[in-house]
């Protein structure tokens, strides 16, 4: 599955999410996914490497 499916399975899930509890813990795992995301496309377009400076 793509960085891009498990996003959009997340909001799914978060639309239909009945408890605050569930919302809570579906909603950080989003915000995980988002964030993973955007340092995956970060390092495709060079702007950061995965490696530490020397």
């Amino acid at each position: 599955m793509s960085i891009d499916q498990h996003i959009e399975e997340l909001h799914a899930e978060l639309r239909n999410a009945v408890y605050r509890d569930e919302r809570h813990e579906i909603a950080a795992e989003l915000e995980l996914a988002l964030v993973e995301r955007e340092v995956m496309l970060a390092e495709a377009y060079g702007e950061i490497t995965a490696e530490p400076p020397f």
